[in-house]
C-alpha cells in the first residue's frame, strides 16, 4: 500500500472525474435526514467490480455490461434509487447473486453522463446499508428484495470515541500531508467533515486497501469496531509511510554524500599531486621498499615490480585495483627464502618424542635418521613420510611433535574430503574472490619456508568435475619437483623443498599408486594392551583430570583395573575409545566431589561396572576335551585375537562343508589343508577311503564377524588332522601360519600382535614358521615371559608337535 487515499480526491477516482466537475460533502444535518428516509423493499442490484460503496460517500462509476447500463437507464428515469453491492471476485464478467457480498448500499443516482466511447459514468451517493434478503429477477438485470440494516449510533458523551475519531481525522491529515501523490486540496475535503460517522465512512472509501478490507469495514455496525479497524489501517499506513520517507531520505543523504566525496576525493588528488603527497603513490612506495629487503630470486622480483608498475596506473576507485593489492600483498607476505633455524639436539629430540607417545619405536627412530642426517649435512631435501595405521594411534600428533623437536614450525592441512584441485593450486587471480591454494596460504601463516607440514587424511581425498586434487599433490610431494612449485594465484614457481610434509592415512589402497609411490609409508601399528595401560597411566589419566578440575589425589586407577578397561570396554587399535572411558570414569568422581559424597580415591574393578556398565569379556583358552578343536592366532584393525577353529566328521560322500562368515582364501586353505591330507594320510595312519566315506563340517565361532586371510593354514590342518585320528591336540596350544600343497609352512604378519593376545589368553605354547623368528626378535622379552616358541618349515612338524597320542575315543569311520 503506497498511498493512503489511491490517487482519489474528494471521492473522485483518478481518470473517471468528469472535468470542471465538483462533488460536495454531506453535514451531520444532511446525514441525519439521509438515514430517516424511506427506501423501497425491492432494489435493482447494481455489481461493483473494484470498489465498494458507503452511506454518504459520492463515487462516479464506469458502466460497460449491458445489463448495467439497463439498470441505470431505468433507475434514472424512474425514483433513481437502486441497490449497489460488490462483487466476491473481479473477474467475472456476469456475476450472479452467488457472486455477490450478502451487504451492500442503498444509492441514489446523482448525475448520467454519456461518454464518446459507448460507455456510461454515473455518480451515485451512498444512503443506507442494506442486506439481500431474496432475489427475485436476474433479467433483464438483477432485483431482490432488502433489509434496511440499522446502524449503532454516536454517543456525543462517550469521550473515548471523540478521541478516537480526532484520532483518525489527525492520522488522515498527517497521511495527506506526507505522501506526496496525495494532493493537497484533500486535506481541506477532511478538515471540512463535521460527521464522526460520515468521516469513517469516507475515509474508508478513500482508503488505499482491497476490496474485500473495504467490504469487512461496511458489513460492521458497530461504530466503535468500525473505527477501531479504520484506526488501526490509518496507524500502519502511517507507519509505512514513515518508513518509505526515512529510507529515501536516508537513499537521497547517501547519493549525496557519494557525490560529494568523490568530488572532495577529485579535488584532494589534484592538491595531493601539487603538493606531492598522494596517498596511492605513497603505498607503492612502501611496497617497492619491502620488496627490496625480500630474499627473492631475479625472476620473482621481476615479476613484482612489473605488477606494481600496473598497479600505478590503476584507477584506486576501481575494482580491479584492490584485486591487485591484495596480490602485491600476498607477494610481499610469502617467506622467499626465510628459513627457520633447526635445533639438531638430537638427546633433545629424542625426550621429547618419548614424552609425547609411548611405544612407536620404528617411528622414533626413523624420525631421528632424518635429524641425524641434516645434522651432519647441515641441509636436505626434506623427504616425504606417510605415517599408516589404525585411527587413534597418534599418527597427527607425532607431526606436532617433530615439530617441536626441530624447532619449525607447525601447520597441519586436512584434505579430508576435499575434491576442488584450486583448493591446492590455487584459482587464477583474474576470478572474482580469487585466492591462492591452501599450501601458499598455510606457508603464509607460518612466515617460514620449512615449516612441517602435515597433509591429514591424504587417503580421504574426493574428486569431482572441479578436477582431481591428489593429482595435484603429485607435485607437492615429489622432492624433485616441489622446488618448483606453481600456484595459479603467485603465477610463478614457489620453493618447498625445504617442508617437511608428513601426510597421515588409515587406509593405502585408496591412495593413487603415484602418489603413494612419493611417500616413504612408515606403518604406524595398534597398540598393544600393554602399551595402552601405560599411556592410560601416563597420558591420558593426568590429562582428563587436569581437564576436569580435579586433582591427582582424588582420584587413583591401578594397574589390574586398567587392564580390565582395556580389554573390555575398548575395541581399538588407538586410545581414542579408552580416553572417552577415562573421562567417563573421571566425570564420575567429579560429579562425586561436587555433590559433597563420600568416596574411596582408589577405582577399583567393581567400580568399572557402576560408572560404565556390563563390558564385552575375554576371549581365552577354553581346553582340548574334544578332537578337532584348535586354537588359532588372528589379527584385527583393533589388534590380536584368538579364534577357535573346529571340525566334526560323519558318515557320508567326502563332503566338505566350511562355515563362520570365511572369505575367499581362509576356504582356499581348508580346501587345501584337507588335499594335504588325502594325500599324505599314511603320516597319520589313515585309509584313502575315510576321506570319501565320511563328510567334514569346519566351522569357526563368531559367525557374524567376517574373516579371511592365510594365516590359519596350519591352524585347519591340524582341526582336520585331529578329528580324522580322533586324537587330542596339545593343552594350551596355539599356532598360526600358512600351508601350502606341498607341506611347506609359510610367514605371515601382525606376529607381534598374535602373540601378545595369546599372551592374555593363558597359552603357553605358539607354533610359527621359521622365518617369522625375526618378529619374535623384534618384541621387547617382557611380553614373551611365559611364553614357547616352536619354529617350523613342514607341517609334519606341526602335527608331531600338536597331536598328542591320547584319543578321545574309538573312530568309527567308514574305510
Amino acid at each position: 500500500m503506497s498511498d493512503f487515499f489511491d490517487d482519489r480526491i474528494l471521492g473522485m477516482s483518478a481518470g473517471n472525474e468528469p472535468e470542471g466537475e465538483f462533488i460536495p460533502l454531506i453535514t451531520a444535518e444532511e446525514e441525519e435526514n439521509m438515514n430517516n428516509q424511506s427506501y423501497p423493499e425491492e432494489l435493482a442490484i447494481l455489481p461493483l467490480r473494484n470498489n465498494v460503496l458507503f452511506p454518504g460517500v459520492v463515487i462516479p462509476i464506469t458502466v460497460g455490461r449491458d445489463k448495467s447500463i439497463k439498470l441505470i437507464q431505468d433507475a434514472n428515469k424512474g425514483n433513481k434509487i437502486i441497490g449497489v453491492v460488490s462483487q466476491k471476485n473481479q473477474e467475472v464478467e456476469a456475476p450472479e447473486f452467488a457472486d455477490l457480498h450478502k451487504i451492500g448500499t442503498v444509492a441514489q443516482i446523482i448525475r448520467l453522463l454519456k461518454m464518446p466511447d459507448g460507455s456510461s459514468t454515473v455518480i451515485i451517493q451512498g444512503k443506507r446499508r442494506f442486506e439481500i434478503v431474496q432475489p427475485t429477477e436476474t433479467e433483464p438485470y438483477m432485483k431482490a428484495k432488502v433489509k434496511l440494516l440499522q446502524e449503532s449510533k454516536f454517543s456525543q458523551k462517550d469521550k473515548e470515541m471523540k478521541v478516537m475519531f480526532k484520532t483518525i481525522k489527525d492520522l488522515a491529515l498527517q497521511i495527506i500531508q506526507e505522501s506526496p501523490n496525495i494532493p493537497s486540496e484533500a486535506s481541506f475535503a477532511i478538515g471540512n467533515i463535521d460527521s464522526p460517522t460520515f468521516l469513517v465512512n469516507f475515509i474508508s472509501s478513500n482508503m488505499n486497501a482491497d476490496v474485500s478490507k473495504k467490504q469487512e469495514m461496511l458489513n460492521e455496525l458497530d461504530i466503535k469496531k468500525r473505527v477501531a479497524m479504520v484506526l488501526e489501517h490509518l496507524t500502519l499506513e502511517v507507519q509505512v509511510l514513515e518508513m518509505k520517507n526515512e529510507i529515501q531520505t536516508k537513499v537521497r543523504r547517501d547519493i549525496d554524500r557519494q557525490q560529494r566525496e568523490y568530488f572532495l576525493h577529485q579535488q584532494m588528488r589534484t592538491i595531493q599531486d601539487e603538493l606531492g603527497d598522494n596517498p596511492q603513490e605513497q603505498d607503492i612506495n612502501d611496497m617497492g621498499k619491502r620488496a627490496r629487503a625480500k630474499k627473492w630470486n631475479t625472476t620473482v622480483e621481476k615479476i613484482f615490480f612489473k605488477e606494481l608498475d600496473k598497479l600505478g596506473r590503476m584507477n584506486p576507485q576501481g575494482a580491479e585495483y584492490t584485486v591487485q593489492m591484495n596480490y602485491l600483498d600476498l607477494m610481499l607476505d610469502l617467506p622467499w627464502g626465510e628459513y627457520s633455524k633447526d635445533k639438531l639436539d638430537l638427546n633433545r629430540a629424542a625426550k621429547i618424542l618419548e614424552r609425547d607417545h609411548y611405544g612407536l619405536e620404528k617411528v622414533k627412530e626413523r624420525i631421528l635418521e632424518y635429524l641425524a642426517v641434516l645434522k651432519l649435512k647441515g641441509n636436505m631435501k626434506s623427504p616425504i613420510l606417510c605415517f599408516y595405521g589404525p585411527p587413534g594411534v597418534g599418527k597427527t600428533s607425532l607431526g606436532k611433535s617433530i615439530a617441536e623437536a626441530l624447532g619449525r614450525k607447525y601447520i597441519r592441512m586436512s584434505l579430508g574430503g576435499l575434491h576442488d584441485e584450486s583448493e591446492i593450486r590455487g584459482h587464477r587471480k583474474t576470478y572474482i574472490g580469487a585466492m591462492p591454494g591452501r599450501i601458499i596460504q598455510n606457508i603464509k601463516k607460518a612466515e617460514t619456508s620449512n615449516p612441517v607440514f602435515v597433509l591429514d587424511e591424504v587417503d580421504k581425498l574426493g574428486r569431482s568435475n572441479h578436477g582431481d586434487p591428489s593429482s595435484a599433490l603429485l607435485e607437492v610431494l615429489d622432492p624433485e619437483q616441489n622446488k618448483d612449485f606453481y600456484d595459479n594465484y603467485i603465477e610463478t614457481e614457489y620453493d618447498l623443498s625445504r617442508v617437511m610434509f608428513i601426510a597421515t592415512a588409515n587406509n593405502l589402497s585408496s591412495i593413487q599408486g603415484p602418489l603413494r609411490d612419493r611417500m616413504e609409508i612408515i606403518e604406524v601399528n595398534g597398540y598393544t594392551i600393554e602399551e595402552k595401560m601405560e599411556i592410560a597411566k601416563r597420558h591420558l589419566l593426568p590429562k582428563q583430570i587436569k581437564e576436569h578440575g580435579i586433582t591427582a589425589k582424588d582420584i587413583t586407577i591401578d594397574k589390574r583395573v586398567l587392564e580390565k578397561l582395556v580389554e573390555e570396554y575398548t575395541n581399538e587399535s588407538g586410545v581414542r575409545g579408552l580416553d572417552k572411558m577415562i573421562a567417563k570414569i573421571v566425570r564420575n568422581r567429579a560429579r562425586q566431589i561436587a555433590m559433597e559424597q563420600e568416596f574411596s580415591a582408589k577405582i577399583v574393578a567393581e567400580d568399572l561396572f557402576t560408572i560404565l556398565g556390563a563390558g564385552r569379556g575375554r576371549t581365552k583358552y577354553d581346553n582340548n576335551d574334544v578332537a578337532g578343536v584348535v586354537t588359532g592366532l588372528a589379527w584385527t584393525s583393533v589388534g590380536g585375537d584368538i579364534l577357535f577353529i573346529e571340525s566334526s566328521i560323519t558318515q557320508g560322500k567326502g563332503k566338505l562343508t566350511l562355515t563362520g562368515n570365511l572369505g575367499d582364501v581362509m576356504k582356499e586353505s581348508a580346501v587345501i589343508a584337507l588335499e594335504y591330507l588325502k594325500a599324505h594320510s599314511q603320516l597319520l595312519g589313515l585309509e584313502q577311503g575315510v576321506f570319501d566315506s565320511n563328510n567334514i563340517h569346519l566351522h569357526v565361532p563368531e559367525g557374524a564377524t567376517p574373516k579371511d586371510g592365510p594365516s590359519a593354514g596350519i591352524t585347519m590342518l591340524t582341526s582336520l588332522a585331529s578329528v580324522f585320528t580322533q586324537r587330542k591336540v596339545k593343552a594350551n596350544l596355539a599356532m598360526t601360519g600358512e600351508i601350502t600343497l606341498r607341506g611347506d609352512v609359510l610367514p605371515v604378519g601382525g606376529i607381534k600382535e598374535k602373540i601378545l593376545a595369546a599372551k592374555r589368553a593363558k597359552i603357553k605354547e605358539i607354533i610359527l614358521c621359521e622365518k617369522n623368528r625375526k618378529d619374535i626378535e623384534e618384541i621387547k622379552p617382557d611380553y614373551l615371559k611365559g611364553l614357547t616358541f616352536h619354529y617350523v618349515t613342514k607341517m609334519e612338524e606341526v602335527l608331531a608337535i600338536a597331536l598328542t597320542e591320547q584319543k578321545v575315543r574309538n573312530p568309527k569311520l567308514v574305510s
